[in-house]
């Protein structure tokens, strides 16, 4: 379980550095909070 956490979190942040990059500065942060929070090494909101 920890690892598929991991993974989305990765997939989130990276997406929201791309949606930054794409001008769309709310929506990547947005997506980097959650892939923080969702993250294992974060505050998971999932355990």
């Amino acid at each position: 379980m920890a690892t598929l956490l991991w993974i989305l979190a990765v997939v989130l942040v990276v997406a929201g550095i791309f949606a930054i990059v794409r001008r769309q500065v709310l929506w990547g942060v947005v997506l980097i909070i959650v892939g923080l929070l969702v993250g294992p090494g974060g505050v998971s909101i999932f355990v």
